[in-house]
């Protein structure tokens, strides 16, 4: 029987939480304190996803650099490509939160959007 121990970012009492797996499948979780979690642990060892955040460039906008996450989580194997899709990307002012700065994150299917307004010289 494999053991993982985790501390909780399901909510703000960190809990310590020991899965217990065998041939790659959950038995047992304990340590949490509330059903976050077990929900937490459980994807965790299974199949672990993360918002991947960064920026890009702009032009044409009262600021050149512009910040950007995934829309939804990707998988954590894919963070280094998501991050190395980015480095091309350069957007034109202007931009609203929430618009779409690249379709799919390293074939992940998950977009990339601004999480901050851009205005451009025309708008200020």
């Amino acid at each position: 029987m494999e053991k993982r121990e985790l501390i909780c970012i399901g909510c703000p009492l960190g809990c310590m939480i020991t899965v217990d797996m065998q041939d790659g499948k959950v038995v047992k979780v304990t340590g949490n304190t509330c059903t976050r979690g077990e929900k937490y642990a459980v994807k965790e060892v299974t199949c672990p996803t993360r918002i991947v955040t960064s920026s890009v460039r702009v032009s044409g906008g009262d600021i050149r650099v512009l910040s950007v996450k995934t829309r939804e989580a990707v998988p954590k194997e894919k963070i280094f490509d998501c991050a190395n899709a980015l480095k091309t990307v350069k957007v034109a002012a202007p931009v609203r939160i929430g618009d779409i700065i690249l379709k799919d994150a390293a074939g992940t299917g998950i977009p990339f959007v601004a999480t901050k307004n851009v205005k451009s010289p025309s708008t200020l």
